[in-house]
């Protein structure tokens, strides 16, 4: 079956790792827009620093942020569908100080986080939009938490457990995630093709990421990139280049462009 749509992840994958994009990677893009394929940004990362990339490839598509947590129109830029996550505010906190962990609380009004961050510098300068809140998040006043992002220097796993019960948890080398019941890149995208009438077997996606393993099990067509982890790529139909090296063109090249025809 052909495929009709793309969703592509940013960082490990569009982006290099200076957070810029290939001009290899833009023309393979264009490629397939020419060809009449919706391409999609599905993404970890808050929609301030989505957008910028989303307008510098020309998409027009809704974007998928947050692993999921929000959806944005690809016109406006107005919420589309949002998923915030319910914590025990005092049990989360409790935690995270008995443990020295570091924050990151994304919400619909703003990033929070207590303290600054290498990557945080580098989104305010991306987005052009600064933290609402630095310091202790025990007194910050946030509410409409999409994602937490729990920086711990060690497998996630070692700590997310705590959080399983009223949560979904994504685990990372370095940390873990925390979003809401049922949120994922994939139960956004079924919500975004079935509002385009495009079938599961008919999409493609690609990234590198355990937050990006859901949709590469159940797109039609999936790839994870050369620099991705063992578990994401078993979760893939086939592996591609390195993000460095223009992995996400490679794929667009080798499997999509001939692919569907008009």
């Amino acid at each position: 079956m052909s495929i009709r749509a793309l969703f592509i992840d940013m960082d490990g994958t569009l982006l290099t790792s200076s957070n810029e994009v290939s001009q290899r990677n833009v023309e393979a893009i264009n490629r397939l827009i020419n060809q009449g394929v919706k391409v999609f940004l599905a993404t970890g990362r808050q929609y301030e620093i989505t957008a910028p990339y989303h307008h510098l490839l020309g998409l027009k598509a809704p974007m998928i942020c947050l692993n999921g947590a929000s959806i944005y129109d690809g016109f406006t830029g107005r919420v589309v569908q949002m998923t915030p996550v319910v914590l025990d505010e005092t049990h989360f906190h409790q935690v995270m100080n008995e443990n020295s962990c570091n924050v990151i609380v994304h919400t619909a009004d703003g990033l929070y986080c207590d303290k600054k961050y290498k990557e945080v510098d580098e989104w305010t300068r991306e987005g052009k939009v600064p933290p609402r809140y630095i310091g202790d998040l025990r007194h910050a006043d946030y509410r409409n938490v999409l994602k937490y992002h729990v920086k711990t220097g060690c497998h996630g796993s070692q700590m997310s457990h705590l959080f399983r019960d009223a949560a979904d948890v994504i685990d990372w080398q370095d940390g873990f995630e925390i979003v809401a019941p049922g949120v994922s890149k994939w139960a956004a995208i079924q919500t975004l093709i079935q509002a385009f009438g495009i079938n599961p077997e008919e999409t493609a996606a690609i990234g590198d990421g355990p937050n990006d393993i859901q949709m590469l099990q159940h797109a039609g067509f999936s790839a994870a990139m050369a620099n991705a982890g063992e578990e994401v790529k078993a979760a893939a139909d086939v592996t591609t280049g390195h993000h460095e090296q223009d992995g996400l063109a490679e794929f667009i090249e080798k499997y999509l462009v001939h692919s569907y025809a008009i």
